[in-house]
């Protein structure tokens, strides 16, 4: 039996708390006894531009950041048809068996997306063995910066190993997309995961969520990613996530019934909408009009960051924020005065919400030239000055999930 309550009794260990690879590995050998495990850790994302176009099809632009989910894991000699963990963020023990999952019912635990995973590849024909393992994250949860793509990964990862399967990142990501989806009930697009599984470092991944191609597009050394928690949260598995899902599978079904060629949203123009507007409702059109722009935005992003081109990309992630606000309306009243700040602050060149909204966190890009560092620490201290309530997180960009040797 696994005990939450067991503590780390050495000086030493006491000191490397702060430290999550060492932290996480001192937990596993202080719940199960011995430290012969391996770590999986899998990133948090963050997307620059794109959203709510992955679901429809889109493009979207993430980049995957310093903030992770790390999981030191090791393969169970006493039961190998069971798996059972420890959460530290949690303080809770969870074990269960393969052969008893089923989709669940009800808002989602930390180990259900876990367990979600493990259905997942269960149901791709993947051999799982059992495991032993202990989790810990440094990802926001409820933020926007997709904390449950970091655990479905890093689970996937220590699943895959122990199990002496083969790591493919894609199928990996398909599996954490399904748990989300039909495990728990949040009609989620592929994004998170697939940024979770394969981004590369120094780069954005520009990701076709139709065909899961993508390129890395490099970040300029004089650009940094900054995110700026508003503090606020949100639950993405309630109504209002799935009912612009809904809105957008609404126009698709009208339009292609009309005789056009259209599979999702990234099928349809703007002329498109407007042949059609009388046959659906305004807000509707409203939601499929941003996506249809938000698609053209990202393809353009790419290019501009390509380019360098500073003063575009902090044009095309103004628009994306006001259609998020106007049209897609999943905005916050944070989110809108967090954007409104960063952008005032002649260091940034571009800020916008990020995620799926209703709270959680904005993005900005930021000047970061070698002989004049103090532009990122003025741009901080503005944005602590005029809004107080949440966390800064200058983020490094980071490729995907790996694992490490204890």
């Amino acid at each position: 039996m696994i005990s939450p309550q067991r503590k780390l009794r050495s000086d030493s260990e006491r000191v490397k708390l702060s430290d999550p690879l060492a932290r996480v590995k001192s937990a596993f050998a202080a719940h199960f006894g011995h430290d012969r495990c391996r770590i999986a850790r899998a990133p948090g994302r963050v997307n620059l531009i794109g959203e709510h176009t992955d679901y429809n099809d889109g493009y979207v632009f993430p980049v995957a950041i310093d903030r992770y989910v790390s999981v030191a894991f090791a393969a169970r000699s006493d039961d190998t048809n069971s798996f059972r963990g420890y959460s530290l963020d949690y303080d809770e023990e969870r074990v269960a068996s393969f052969d008893e999952l089923a989709p669940r019912r009800g808002p989602p635990t930390w180990f259900d997306y876990v367990a979600g995973v493990a259905w997942a590849l269960l149901h791709d024909g993947v051999p799982l063995r059992g495991l032993d393992f202990v989790v810990l994250g440094d990802v926001p949860i409820g933020a926007g910066l997709s904390s449950s793509a970091a655990i479905e990964l890093a689970m996937a990862r220590a699943f895959l190993d122990v199990s002496g399967v083969a790591w493919d990142g894609e199928q990996a990501a398909l599996a954490g997309q399904r748990a989300e989806n039909d495990y728990i009930g949040v009609n989620s697009g592929i994004m998170d995961q697939m940024a979770s599984a394969l981004s590369q470092a120094g780069t954005a991944m520009l990701l076709d969520c139709r065909d899961l191609s993508f390129r890395a597009v490099s970040i300029p050394e004089s650009l940094l990613v900054v995110v700026m928690d508003t503090g606020t949260r949100r639950a993405l598995a309630g109504s209002a996530y799935n009912e612009r899902r809904a809105s957008c599978e609404r126009v698709t079904k009208l339009i292609g019934d009309g005789g056009a060629n259209v599979r999702a949203l990234r099928d349809v123009t703007e002329a498109d909408l407007e042949a059609s507007r009388g046959r659906f409702d305004a807000t509707d059109y409203r939601r499929a009009l941003h996506v249809v722009h938000e698609n053209a935005r990202t393809l353009e992003m790419a290019r501009a960051l390509e380019a360098e081109d500073t003063a575009t990309i902090k044009e095309l992630m103004a628009r994306s924020h006001a259609s998020l606000r106007d049209l897609y309306e999943v905005s916050s009243p944070e989110l809108d005065r967090v954007v409104s700040i960063a952008s005032s602050h002649p260091a940034c060149h571009g800020a916008r919400m990020t995620g799926a909204g209703f709270g959680g966190c904005a993005v900005a890009l930021v000047s970061s030239h070698l002989g004049a560092p103090h532009e990122l620490d003025e741009f901080c201290d503005h944005l602590r000055r005029s809004y107080s309530a949440g966390e800064i997180y200058v983020c490094h960009t980071v490729g995907g999930a790996h694992l490490i040797d204890a």
